[in-house]
């Protein structure tokens, strides 16, 4: 998906959005009975489909739960809007270098205070999508912001709408936290040689490795860290350095080297390194995993970023890191003021020994989940996104076909699916789901290794799965897909009704919502490529960058999982790229 910038100011059109429909029930429901046909066998397609008559009746509760989904939606800005129970983290791992550089980590902050100038001027460019323009309020959510934890639920607070907005970001190193003050007092931002100096006299003032990770407590379940928090912030001091961290623009984690691997493991451990640190013993303290924004600069050289999902999607992300890459690689010209600064501030804890059992806690939940992802880089180095292209063919349907190929050649079955969409062209949309899994998908990934078929046969069949995939990505984005509808009316359900609807009791709706495969394409100027986890205990997440003649994908799974295994879906996928090419090249020759 290609999106546009055009330099206009961002407000203007921000007002005149669209906002979310609710698409027609109908049509939702049949395209959600459509979706399970690959998923599930005939009797229980019976079974559902006769659920699905009695849920659509004329005047039943169908009829009744779309009626209030439309009242809400008149009623709000935008009716899908998230509550803050799940915490995730997606990363994103650059290029490496073979050692930290301070002016490397001084550029990189004055590329993101660069970003917060446009963000800041409103003057930020508009994105467009087919001529429309898109909504551009993420942009606004990522600096000076942070999750909060809370009692029943957690909040995500921006700090840039007060007052007076934060003129400084945190920086940790051995897990020590600092205030750097990135302004001077005439409110220009500090040069990059200003904040090489800063980084150095923190770097030189925080060499013991001996201190308590406190950053570790936000890597908890929520409801554990919302206890730990409280306990935390008791105390006085404790409580002004968590403001500081939570208020500061972002975070830079200045990290220890990590431990030696062989080269083929190199990336893999990276995007980990990026995902989680690592485990204790390692960077996973170096963090403040609520912090919505913070790039990783290793002692080895490694450069990346984690962020905290709840207030943006990845493309803001990525559009922040492509500005940054094209910021550094300028050369400055601005004469450093000669002004003397002040040591940054080192920010105190008081562990008291409730404090320090749950540091503790955290630090073994951590290593559990640590040894318990697998994460492995694939980069793809046959063709990219110009081959599939060349077919006039969707570069993202063509990888979504062989994700589905790469699947079905290892398990013999295909699997509910989740491609993310961005819900933009919408007054504050986030995103929808595109359900890759199709009747069309399956037929092809059957064909493909079926002897008794033609490649003539099989190549009609990808290009008619495409179509179908493209079709589904199209009403996606235009606000027409499936998942967040459904979801919709079964949160209006819960709150209105004594009971809920069979259709939703239904084992078919629990199996078509168990993404095993979750995937996101996160496109970038940048070659980088983005992690995140699996959706399900027994799933993969597949995150995939698609460049001109070549492709970055990242693979995760769970290790406790005896079924699921990211090098060999690795495997299959390259492979599957490969034959579907083999297969295109071979059926275009004898046309």
């Amino acid at each position: 998906i290609l999106f546009v910038q055009i330099s206009e100011r961002p407000l203007v059109h921000q007002e005149s959005l669209p906002k979310l429909p609710v698409p027609p029930l109908q049509q939702t429901c049949s395209r959600y009975l459509a979706s399970l046909e690959p998923l599930i066998s005939a009797e229980e397609m019976t079974h559902t489909r006769e659920l699905m008559d009695e849920f659509l009746r004329p005047g039943g509760i169908g009829e009744r739960l779309q009626k209030s989904l439309e009242r809400r939606a008149r009623k709000t800005e935008n009716w899908v809007r998230k509550k803050h129970a799940l915490h995730y983290n997606c990363t994103l791992s650059l290029q490496s270098k073979h050692s930290l550089d301070y002016r490397f980590a001084a550029k990189l902050i004055a590329g993101v205070l660069d970003f917060k100038s446009m963000i800041d001027s409103h003057t930020l460019p508009v994105e467009y999508l087919g001529g429309k323009p898109l909504c551009m309020d993420q942009y606004y959510q990522v600096l000076s912001s942070c999750r909060i934890p809370g009692p029943k639920r957690d909040t995500v607070v921006n700090y840039a709408v007060g007052k007076t907005p934060p003129t400084h970001i945190t920086v940790v190193h051995n897990f020590q936290f600092f205030v750097l003050d990135v302004y001077n007092s005439d409110g220009s931002p500090l040069t990059v040689d200003q904040l090489y100096v800063q980084l150095e006299k923190i770097w030189n003032s925080s060499l013991q490795s001996n201190k308590e990770p406190v950053g570790i407590l936000t890597s908890n379940h929520r409801n554990t860290w919302g206890k730990a928090y409280n306990n935390l912030i008791k105390d006085k001091t404790n409580k002004e350095s968590v403001r500081a961290i939570q208020k500061s623009i972002f975070t830079v984690c200045l990290d220890a080297p990590k431990p030696r691997v062989s080269d083929e493991m190199y990336f893999n451990k990276v995007a980990a390194q990026m995902l989680h640190g690592g485990g204790s013993r390692w960077n996973s303290g170096n963090r403040w995993f609520d912090k919505t924004l913070q790039f990783i600069v290793g002692e080895d050289g490694s450069c990346g970023l984690t962020y905290e999902h709840a207030p943006a999607e990845g493309p803001p992300i990525v559009f922040l890191v492509d500005h940054v890459v094209d910021y550094m690689k300028r050369s400055e010209m601005v004469r450093t003021p000669m002004i003397p600064l002040a040591m940054p501030q080192k920010l105190r804890f008081n562990i008291t020994p409730e404090i320090k059992k749950d540091i503790e806690k955290a630090k073994q939940n951590m290593n559990i989940m640590v040894n318990d992802l697998d994460v492995r880089v694939l980069n793809f180095t046959h063709y990219g996104r110009k081959f599939p292209r060349s077919y006039k063919m969707s570069p993202d349907a063509f990888i979504q076909m062989a994700l589905q190929l790469a699947y079905y050649r290892m398990y013999q079955t295909c699997c509910p699916t989740y491609e993310s969409a961005s819900l933009r062209m919408f007054k504050l949309g986030r995103t929808e789901a595109i359900r890759s899994t199709t009747t069309e998908s399956l037929q092809f990934t059957k064909a493909m290794d079926d002897p008794s078929k033609h490649n003539s046969e099989k190549a009609a069949l990808l290009e008619e799965a495409i179509k179908v995939h493209r079709k589904h990505t199209h009403m996606a984005i235009h606000g027409q897909g499936i998942e967040r509808h459904m979801l919709g009316l079964r949160m209006i359900a819960i709150e209105d009704l004594t009971s809920l609807p069979d259709i939703f009791m239904d084992t078919s709706f629990a199996v078509a919502s168990h993404f095993n495969l979750y995937t996101s394409q996160v496109g970038s100027k940048t070659d980088c490529v983005m992690c995140l986890g699996p959706m399900v205990p027994d799933g993969y997440g597949i995150c995939y960058n698609p460049m001109d003649d070549h492709i970055n994908f990242a693979v995760t799974a769970f290790n406790s999982c005896e079924e699921t295994n990211a090098t060999r879906l690795s495997q299959f996928l390259e492979d599957s790229l490969l034959d579907m090419k083999t297969l295109l090249e071979q059926v275009s020759k004898t046309q």
